[in-house]
């Protein structure tokens, strides 16, 4: 059992014990940790799926993802002395009736998905609540070119010109839906709209906040400029707060519902990606984050007052004092999922075992691994999978590598784009399932980055990281580097593999340059 899911020893289960609730594209889950950010409880779970529709859409209604994250607080509340499984019991909040030998939860964190976006009249959804996903608002990006200027813009918000963000979904609803969009009086994230829901006010963290394209990444606050280019006012944006700003008094419906959070501080919404970063111990540019899950990405964070950011990449916050830095892929795990069932290969065990016995690039193949289109470094809205290279004699375990391989270099240019802006940084730590579970793709990327990658061995990440910024916040733990968080194998780079991968990234890049010219 990996060290991080083992239940932590007594004298750790003093307060402050924080409740994470991770809501993610899929799922929605409730897990307790202790002061050090160890798991102190089971992993409460919902999985769920967003509606998708030809023409590129991705979203979910608001209000079935809000029971949703009902449902899983509901099961935990539940379980009450039970949470812990007989180590940490979880009780009411002080003032209550909590039950003799029951302790407190004293904090809840959150953490959800950047990006996403929801219409809301007075306390009521009036629109879908899109995802970063939803490639939909890539058909207004022409219009929105010509309201502000693509290049100043990304250097004050981080934030490209580009379907995942604020300014072309809220231009892309006010053209396709003219009637609603007039309705809407506010925007906000899923985390807004609960706390609206559940405490009567939305809360908006600078995090949450950094990942809109709305943002003003140096002056943390929203930006004028581009504001003053969209059919949008200040006022109907939430104002921003920080992570040390946490709410408290649930309203009475919800309040008599989770006894046991009634009295908890409730820090507003994290972005997941930061909360990544934490969670896996990468709070400084001695650590670079990889992670990969559904989709990917390749993240640096610090504490910084001036900065620059490179093209291709964006820029997002943890906080008012740490931003965070890198590229995201559309293509992850998502890429290995697809080619195992579509190709109908064997199970996992055998693939992995046969891609494990295959050379670096033998296969002849060239491939634009964007199946859900295209993010860093390229953001081309309209990229499209491309596989080039095919003979007779291909198979399908040669399109699996090829696939496999072709993310690993668009994670070097991502790479490659950090170190030309911070100079050679620290070490590569390794998370999320979708790479985990393929020592062979581990192995791979670090061929192809030529940088020695390190697994992490923290199965809830994110989770973990929203909990500490929440200790670290309420002042239970000084920095949130004092939580380092545990490691497994290393993977040394092979260099008899390098000049195979180089000359199949040249190839990879050439055959990028050609589509997107077209």
């Amino acid at each position: 059992m990996p060290r991080d899911t083992l239940m932590p020893p007594r004298d750790t289960l003093k307060p402050p014990r924080v409740l994470a609730i991770d809501i993610g594209t899929s799922s929605v889950r409730a897990i307790l940790f202790d002061r050090t950010g160890r798991i102190a409880s089971p992993a409460f779970q919902k999985t769920y799926n967003m509606d998708t529709t030809p023409d590129g859409g991705v979203y979910i209604d608001a209000d079935r993802l809000v029971a949703e994250v009902g449902s899983v607080l509901d099961e935990f509340c539940t379980a009450g002395g039970n949470a812990g499984s007989g180590q940490t019991e979880v009780g009411q909040a002080a003032g209550g009736n909590a039950g003799s030998g029951q302790t407190v939860i004293d904090a809840v964190a959150m953490t959800t998905f950047w990006h996403n976006v929801v219409g809301v009249e007075g306390d009521r959804a009036v629109t879908p609540l899109i995802s970063w996903a939803d490639t939909r608002p890539g058909t207004v990006i022409a219009e929105l070119g010509e309201r502000l200027d693509a290049a100043p813009t990304h250097r004050r918000t981080g934030c490209v010109l580009h379907a995942s963000y604020l300014p072309a979904k809220i231009c892309w609803f006010a053209r396709s839906d003219p009637e609603t969009f007039a309705r809407v009086e506010r925007w906000m994230s899923i985390g807004e709209y609960l706390f609206l829901k559940w405490f009567g006010a939305p809360a908006c963290s600078v995090s949450m906040a950094s990942g809109t394209g709305l943002f003003n990444a140096h002056r943390c606050d929203w930006d004028d400029q581009t504001l003053a280019a969209l059919p949008l006012e200040r006022d109907q944006l939430t104002p921003i707060c920080d992570v040390d700003e946490p709410v408290r008094g649930l309203k009475d419906e919800y309040a008599s519902r989770w006894p046991v959070l009634a009295g908890a501080s409730w820090y507003p919404a994290i972005g997941d990606g930061a909360c990544n970063n934490i969670g896996s111990g990468c709070v400084d540019e001695d650590r670079i984050a990889l992670m990969v899950g559904t989709s990917g990405a390749m993240r640096i964070m610090r504490r910084a007052a001036e900065f620059s950011i490179p093209e291709g990449l964006w820029c997002y916050r943890s906080d008012r004092h740490r931003i965070l830095m890198g590229g995201a892929l559309s293509n992850g795990g998502n890429v290995y999922g697809w080619m195992r069932d579509t190709l109908r290969l064997a199970g996992e065990q055998t693939v992995e075992r046969d891609l494990g016995g295959m050379a670096p690039d033998s296969h002849g193949l060239t491939v634009l691994p964007f199946w859900a289109g295209e993010r860093s470094p390229g953001w081309h809205d309209a990229a499209r999978a491309a596989i080039t290279g095919m003979t007779l004699h291909t198979t399908p375990l040669d399109v699996m590598r090829a696939g496999l391989e072709a993310t690993a270099y668009c994670f070097a240019n991502i790479h490659d784009r950090l170190r030309s802006n911070w100079g050679d940084t620290g070490e590569i730590i390794a998370s999320g399932a979708g790479l985990l579970q393929s020592p062979v793709w581990m192995q791979m990327l670090a061929d192809v980055l030529e940088r020695p990658i390190i697994a992490s061995t923290v199965t809830e990440a994110s989770s973990r990281g929203a909990a500490l910024l929440a200790l670290e916040a309420s002042g239970a733990l000084e920095d949130l580097a004092a939580a380092p968080a545990p490691l497994g194998k290393t993977y040394e780079p092979d260099p008899a593999n390098r000049d195979h991968y180089r000359e199949a990234m040249k190839r990879q890049q050439d055959l990028y340059d050609m589509m997107m010219d077209s």
